[in-house]
């Protein structure tokens, strides 16, 4: 198991031949410097996302003691706190309960409103671009986009956005592998600012409720259940952090791939119509959310390995959407791939509330490119993000021409 090495930066350049080796190795494999059991077919991902055996917590059932887990640092408390009240880290009923309300704000006729602001806002950011004869596509085009668009759909005010994407980074530092206390100050500073941050909203908004996500959680009701302000600040901070975190990656990962592979791009601009298509394959051919954990919380076996309650289990996203099993010659980019079950955005009761969304923003930024910027090129090979969970890019230097 060499190959698979998470902080290698050979292995984060491209972890596809690794997985391929996971694969053929077995459908479970246990990883020492993790303390975790890794995952790496698609048809066992599918099934353990939904498998109520597994958990993204086990503090519904279980104390730390129980479970055979230590508590997190006291010093940690305020991150935990934060995530763990956001229905993304909580099993039934308390997930049931939240997400129900959730959607109750976080409707499909909500997304669909945005889709106007959300083309708009895209043609903007390409134009500039145009415009600059180039740029960063990572800052000038991926990032704005859906921070911009979560913040208006949240109700942030535009003079309050720029703290987002830092607090996000800083917050999502804490789902990387053994992350180091660093990372950890860096995530417990950020949790307390932007929580400080909503409090201060949510009060504006009961006071003088308008028409965006952040009143609607306030009104959302359900037989006289209501979200707490706790809950309500992780929601939104989770919607902010997941609604663009694999996006801005999907986007700058996608477009890397189609400056590697000349052929599809050069139909890609043939051709849009091949957009929605596009989308999917680009976010299986270089999945922005590599791994997702569940915990094991009654005893489990996988192809005759038992798997005990207590181990932390490890479904390699990346690893699924990669095999040759489910995906017809998996190592091609092919933007015409019509069956395309890739599981980047989860499955089962945890699937992503965010994902008709994404896709809006996704075909939004990319459409914009491929109208506006039919001549865009690459103008240096990017560096890699020392990340493995959260794949994505320091940059991607493009120019128009």
């Amino acid at each position: 198991m060499a190959a698979f090495d998470p902080w290698d930066p050979a292995f984060l350049a491209d972890p596809y031949p690794a997985y391929a080796e996971l694969r053929a190795k077995g459908r479970v494999q246990y990883f020492e410097p993790t303390n975790q059991w890794l995952v790496p077919h698609h048809a066992d991902v599918s099934a353990l996302l939904r498998d109520r055996r597994l958990g993204r917590t086990y503090q519904h059932r279980f104390t730390h003691e129980e479970f055979g887990r230590t508590a997190p640092p006291a010093e940690h408390e305020p991150f935990h706190t934060l995530n763990d009240h956001g229905m993304l880290d909580l099993e039934p009923p308390d997930h049931t309960r939240i997400r129900r309300l959730v959607s109750k704000a976080f409707t499909p006729r909500t997304v669909e409103r945005l889709k106007p602001y959300v083309t708009g806002l895209a043609g903007e950011l390409v134009d500039r671009l145009v415009a600059a004869g180039g740029g960063d596509l990572l800052t000038d085009v991926a990032e704005p986009l859906p921070v911009a668009v979560i913040a208006e759909m949240l109700g942030i005010p535009e003079a309050d956005r720029a703290p987002l994407r830092p607090w996000s980074a800083d917050i999502c530092g804490m789902y990387e592998l053994n992350p180091s206390e660093d990372v950890a100050a860096r995530a417990v500073r950020a949790s307390v600012e932007f929580s400080d941050y909503l409090r201060d909203l949510i009060a504006e908004r009961r006071k003088e409720p308008g028409d965006d996500l952040i009143s609607g959680l306030i009104a959302a009701h359900d037989e006289g259940d209501r979200l707490t302000e706790q809950e309500m600040i992780s929601t939104c901070v989770l919607l902010l952090n997941a609604g663009h975190e694999a996006t801005v990656n999907a986007t700058v990962n996608g477009w890397w791939a189609l400056f590697r592979n000349p052929g599809e791009l050069r139909a890609l601009r043939a051709d849009h119509s091949l957009v929605p298509r596009a989308v999917e394959e680009l976010m299986r051919y270089d999945t922005p959310l590599q791994l997702f954990e569940r915990w094991v919380l009654d005893d489990i076996e996988i192809d005759g390995t038992a798997v005990p309650r207590g181990a932390e289990i490890a479904l390699l996203f990346g690893s699924a959407n990669h095999d040759p099993e489910v995906f017809r010659d998996p190592e091609r980019l092919d933007l015409a791939r019509a069956d395309n079950p890739h599981i980047s955005f989860s499955a089962g009761i945890h699937y992503c509330i965010g994902a008709p969304l994404a896709r809006i923003e996704l075909a939004a930024s990319m459409t914009a490119l491929l109208e506006k910027a039919p001549t865009l090129t690459l103008a240096a090979d990017p560096e890699r993000k020392p990340n493995f969970v959260i794949r994505g890019l320091e940059g991607l230097s493009v120019r128009i021409g």
